[in-house]
């Protein structure tokens, strides 16, 4: 007996993206796929001419043999990218989901291989690699996302970067998103995408990246990602990283006795705070003061962590050095200590 056709949705939310749509659309109808495809379109109060834009494709699209789901609403503000994404879910009817955002194109191949992925992986949520629009933009963020090993897409999940694997990458199972989903709708300034990762892995799932730059995400001003406050995605971090990893860990060591180290510190719960035996730097200036005293804490005495350099430091350990911005110097000094990433140590900054 023959297997039945697979059927992919491609999910796209939409707010005023008549500057992009155009080449997203044309990215929807190059795909090399033998299966079925439809195209899921949510305007979210577009007052530009996005939608009109979009209706011109229609025939293009159904002659090619993709089926457009178009749902929206005019109602004067939108209802933010959660709430867009969810709808345009919603609305759709693929046994798979492939999510892509209205300014984002796709490698004629993406949607072929991720399925493949996907097949493979079962309940796993599938990223791939990705090029950047302009192509020197976020250099260093692109490096870090396009380098990280399989299994440093789950130990490197608790950094301000977010996600391991970008949104507009994500494929997976209809199954997978009705697990951990749906997405946070609380509007502009919420970080959806950081919450349903955190909500899929805490499920127990997996996630697996397609090696191969399957989208060009464009950088621009008016991009969602610059409306999420730096602070809201570092105080989901830490709390994810207690609930996950703190809670087996009887004591740590923070590695940064600076700024950020102690920013660190100060957003740990109290309890989590007494597991903190000590902090470890290279810089002989904060070395030599010899201990850093938590002022702010409620009664007396007031804690007091010793500081010392890393190589006389005891892991495990919560690093809180940013990565690729020592001309190597941190990553030298960390891979002396022949440690093991997940079990030894994590990385926060």
């Amino acid at each position: 007996m023959a297997s039945p056709v697979p059927s992919v949705s491609v999910v796209v939310p939409m707010h005023n993206a008549e500057l992009w749509i155009d080449d997203c659309l044309q990215s929807v109808l190059t795909q090399k796929f033998a299966g079925k495809l439809e195209l899921s379109i949510y305007n979210d109060a577009s007052t530009d001419r996005s939608l009109e834009i979009v209706e011109r494709w229609r025939t293009r699209l159904q002659d090619a043999g993709i089926c457009l789901s178009l749902g929206g609403h005019d109602s004067g503000e939108p209802k933010g990218v959660g709430f867009a994404k969810n709808c345009a879910v919603y609305q759709s009817c693929g046994e798979y989901i492939c999510f892509l955002d209205a300014d984002d194109i796709m490698h004629p191949n993406r949607v072929q291989l991720q399925l493949e992925a996907a097949q493979k992986h079962q309940g796993a949520l599938i990223g791939s690699k990705f090029s950047r629009l302009p192509p020197k933009s976020t250099e260093r963020y692109t490096r870090w996302c396009n380098s990280l090993s399989c299994k440093q897409l789950l130990t490197q999940r608790f950094t301000s970067f977010g996600p391991t694997i970008i949104q507009p990458t994500w494929f997976c199972h209809r199954s997978v998103f009705d697990a951990a989903g749906p997405f946070a709708e609380g509007g502009k300034g919420v970080p959806e995408d950081l919450i349903f990762f955190h909500k899929h892995l805490q499920l127990g799932n997996d996630v697996h990246r397609v090696d191969k730059r399957l989208l060009f995400y464009r950088y621009h001003p008016s991009a969602m990602t610059f409306s999420v406050n730096r602070q809201t995605i570092w105080d989901i971090q830490v709390k994810e990283f207690e609930k996950s990893v703190l809670c087996h860990w009887p004591s740590f060591t923070i590695w940064n006795a600076g700024k950020q180290g102690r920013h660190f510190y100060k957003s740990l719960t109290e309890e989590n705070r007494q597991k903190v035996i000590m902090f470890c730097d290279v810089d002989s200036k904060k070395i030599s003061k010899g201990c850093y005293t938590f002022e702010n804490a409620p009664g007396f005495p007031k804690p007091r962590i010793p500081i010392v350099h890393f190589k006389c430091a005891t892991p495990p350990f919560a690093i809180c050095v940013k990565w690729d911005l020592t001309h190597g110097v941190f990553e030298m000094n960390l891979a002396s200590m022949n440690l093991e990433e997940g079990k030894d140590y994590y990385h926060l900054s």
